[in-house]
């Protein structure tokens, strides 16, 4: 069993939590601790993207909140999920069984995500996912004790696949991660594809973790005469493809379709061998003063200089929501179901400085706009960490699945 540490946060914030939408009722000072474990990957090909810096904001949450209700105490843990369903769903059924963990967040890599959406449910606790990306949460395995924030495969796959089969790239090639993201991304991508008009040529599976060399798939997606090299990956996957693939030149003729990119990725990369990639994102440090006002609360406290991304800026604005909440119900009340918790977060509007105004659906869906970046060139960068430009906006109520077309039994027609 991966070891737990524990954090107890103290102190204040620079900036407070926004007031929560319902009427706070008085906390006892001397009620236990909310505990949020952020179950996430802290050794593995995940880690910049979501990792320490999960864990660095969801500690801004708890401190913000705090601030704004000194009654209420919070503490993080943390823990390594090690990318294994067994590993995640045992560390989440201890926390939830013996550490006296309320919610957990974050959780990349979507079979560990899907294995922990049922613990929380058999359990009636909070999971707050952030980094998993399978549609599946909010689909045929939605649960009623489940929120999936940041993004999802579907919403990857209309912005950039959309985007660049109708720039021309009509004909696919896919090099897939072999687990339950990976094949959902290709699967979600595929059909915006198909449905522009396009093709796709063929594909191939790696297995994941354990791939570093892609070479013998890049040789394959060259074969096929592709137009798009689909990267059905993330991570240091995907920073190991982009790399690869213009080492062998094959991004003299094809196009690279980075379908999940982190901002921690493309800070990996250069932006020398980065730049002109298109990607897609939900948040970025820099779209306006609100999320450039929490970039500049949390920058100090993430590690080795990586700018916060999507997944990280999920952690943070999940756990504040969940937090308001709690106070709006009563620490006693919020920790008697965590089913009645999520249907009261369903109840309550989003509101925070990384996403700005929101809501979450019926099937657990929360709604925000999406974002097209175009990586910048080494001449157009005019600051540290100025990365992006933005080529297109998909609304929020356009950006993720019809509730219609999920399958999740929550959705009430």
């Amino acid at each position: 069993m991966t070891a737990i540490s524990r954090r107890a946060l103290v102190g204040t914030a620079g900036a407070a939590a926004s007031l929560p939408a319902f009427p706070v009722r008085a906390q006892p000072r001397a009620a236990r601790p909310i505990r949020i474990g952020v179950l996430t990957d802290m050794s593995g090909p995940y880690r910049d993207p979501t990792g320490p810096g999960s864990v660095a904001c969801a500690r801004q949450a708890a401190e913000e909140f705090m601030a704004a209700h000194p009654g209420i105490a919070v503490e993080v843990l943390s823990a390594d999920h090690q990318n294994r369903p067994d590993v995640g769903s045992g560390i989440a059924r201890q926390w939830y069984d013996t550490e006296g963990v309320d919610m957990i967040l974050d959780v990349p890599t979507s079979s560990v995500a899907l294995a922990v959406s049922t613990a929380a449910r058999e359990k009636d606790k909070v999971f707050v996912n952030s980094g998993g990306a399978v549609v599946e949460l909010t689909g045929a395995q939605c649960s009623p004790n489940t929120v999936h924030w940041t993004y999802d495969t579907w919403m990857l796959a209309k912005s950039t696949g959309a985007a660049l089969t109708r720039a021309g790239g009509d004909s696919w090639f896919f090099i897939t991660a072999d687990y339950a993201f990976g094949h959902a991304l290709q699967r979600d991508t595929s059909a915006f594809v198909e449905s522009a008009g396009g093709r796709v040529l063929g594909g191939v599976r790696y297995p994941f973790p354990q791939t570093t060399d892609f070479s013998s798939f890049l040789v394959q997606a060259r074969a096929s005469r592709a137009k798009v090299l689909g990267l059905a990956n993330a991570g240091t996957d995907t920073v190991n493809c982009v790399k690869q693939a213009r080492e062998f030149g094959l991004t003299q003729h094809t196009k690279l379709a980075t379908l999940l990119m982190a901002i921690a990725d493309v800070h990996a990369l250069g932006l020398e061998t980065a730049q002109g990639l298109l990607l897609t994102e939900s948040f970025y440090w820099d779209l306006n003063p609100r999320t450039r006002a929490f970039t500049t609360r949390v920058r100090s406290k993430l590690p080795g200089g990586i700018p916060v991304g999507m997944i990280q800026a999920g952690c943070y604005a999940g756990a504040l929501h969940y937090l308001k909440t709690v106070a709006a119900m009563g620490v006693a009340e919020a920790r008697l179901s965590g089913r009645a918790t999520v249907e009261r977060m369903k109840a309550m509007p989003t509101d925070d400085d990384a996403f700005g105004e929101g809501r979450i659906r019926m099937d657990g869906r929360k709604i925000h706009p999406s974002y097209l970046f175009e990586v910048k060139s080494p001449q157009e960068r005019t600051g540290t960490q100025d990365y992006y430009k933005l080529v297109g906006t998909t609304p929020a109520e356009e950006a993720f699945r019809p509730m219609s077309e999920g399958g999740c039994s929550l959705v009430r027609t």
